[in-house]
């Protein structure tokens, strides 16, 4: 072995000395790499079952509306003869009130009070005769 080779493998084995502290370093990032990667995974198996929950909700919730809206509009399927028929009848009960406002009107002259004769209540009728026995026993007694 000439010196030349001697030199060399000095040199390589000072680079490989060089080398291994950076090594070192490159395996611990990717030993954190994989670990993150697991953890990434996991998050991801996760967030799919999440969205999967979610649109099992959205189609829940969408079949709900569609059923609530048939209901909304049944019921006001059913209730505008109803609305109708409660028109008519407050049309026509307009109608009766003016026509009995006016003839109640036409009848307040003719219903007139009239001046009621004093008629004795039986009290006073009482008093009355009370009153002119005692009058008159007075008479006799003097």
């Amino acid at each position: 072995m000439g010196w030349y080779e001697w030199s060399a493998q000095l040199l390589l084995i000072g680079l490989l000395a060089g080398a291994i502290p950076c090594i070192l370093k490159l395996e611990r990032t990717l030993a954190a790499v994989r670990r993150d990667r697991q953890a990434l995974e996991a998050s991801a198996a996760g967030l799919g079952e999440a969205v999967r929950m979610a649109e099992a909700a959205s189609l829940r919730l969408r079949a709900t509306a569609e059923g609530a809206g048939r209901q909304v509009a049944e019921r006001l399927a059913a209730a505008e003869p109803m609305r109708d028929d409660l028109r008519y009848l407050v049309e026509r009960a307009e109608g009766l009130a003016d026509r009995l406002e006016g003839l109640v009107r036409m009848a307040r002259p003719m219903a007139a009070p009239e001046p009621a004769a004093a008629v004795p209540s039986q009290a006073e009728r009482d008093l009355l005769r009370a009153l002119s026995q005692g009058l008159a026993g007075a008479r006799s007694g003097r």
